[in-house]
């Protein structure tokens, strides 16, 4: 590992706004943020109190949490954090070294809405009680362009299953990406399980009326990796069950995207180049 890996690993661990593999949180993030806000330090994670449950119709004193997944640098998170003070944000990543990109910004600018947690997305379930997440953000996620790698995907039905047993009732997705393969499956996972489609744009920023939250740009959108020059967005919610069984249908609808010398195949390329 690098000297600069090092340095940042290091770092990370004496930040209150990242958390490595956080063991009972689920119903905590409330209070964790307070004390982030009061900027308590240390946080005693062991300390904090779960909250419960308000209807947050009626109750103003709940802060909104969202979740950004793949969050690698965390910019969306923080610009997110930026946009709207009064509720809260959570950037989730196994990288820790791009984390702390994001959670220096945030302890830079006394942003105190806005924390990481470190961890595998498989284990995203075990970070979070029913209902705690309001909105699920997914920026420009790997969009595992391999047919054999389908499982991967950030917006497969088997990691949809995950995020149901957290979303709240009437929570979205929101998708993100410069990647047609990956935009065109999420639409396949949606019309193939009846999903609720709130917005879909192939072009968002050629929206007249575009989600001022889409204006938020991260590091690897400027890479334009794919060579599409086109950012796909989507919007939609999970409010049906999702059969196991129509896993095998979507197989053989995805088949259909079988990625050939596109601009998903430049931008396999382009994200090997980099990893070397």
């Amino acid at each position: 590992m690098g000297q600069k890996k090092l340095i940042k690993f290091a770092a990370i661990k004496e930040y209150e706004n990242v958390l490595e593999y956080p063991q009972g949180m689920p119903g905590k993030w409330s209070a964790f943020f307070e004390q982030l806000a009061l900027g308590s330090s240390p946080i005693l994670l062991e300390n904090l109190t779960i909250q419960p449950k308000v209807d947050s119709a009626t109750d103003n004193r709940e802060k909104q949490l969202t979740l950004e997944l793949a969050c690698g640098r965390g910019e969306y998170a923080v610009g997110l954090a930026r946009m709207f003070p009064n509720q809260n944000f959570l950037g989730l990543d196994i990288k820790g070294n791009r984390i702390w990109k994001g959670a220096s910004i945030a302890n830079k600018e006394a942003i105190n809405n806005v924390a990481f947690v470190r961890t595998q997305i498989e284990q995203v379930a075990s970070y979070f009680t029913s209902d705690e997440v309001s909105d699920i953000w997914i920026t420009f996620p790997d969009p595992q362009l391999r047919l054999s790698k389908a499982k991967k995907r950030l917006t497969h039905p088997q990691f949809l299953r995950l995020y149901q047993t957290f979303l709240k009732p009437g929570g979205s997705v929101h998708l993100k990406t410069d990647s047609p393969n990956l935009y065109q499956f999420t639409m396949a996972v949606i019309n193939l399980f009846e999903l609720t489609l709130v917005k879909q744009s192939e072009d968002i920023y050629k929206e007249t009326n575009m989600d001022p939250r889409c204006a938020i740009k991260t590091y690897y959108e400027g890479l334009n990796i794919a060579g599409s020059n086109r950012i796909h967005y989507i919007e939609f919610k999970i409010d049906k069950v999702l059969p196991k069984q129509k896993d095998e249908m979507l197989k053989e609808i995805i088949a259909e995207f079988e990625v050939t010398e596109t601009h998903d195949a430049k931008r396999e390329r382009g994200m090997n180049k980099m990893a070397e």
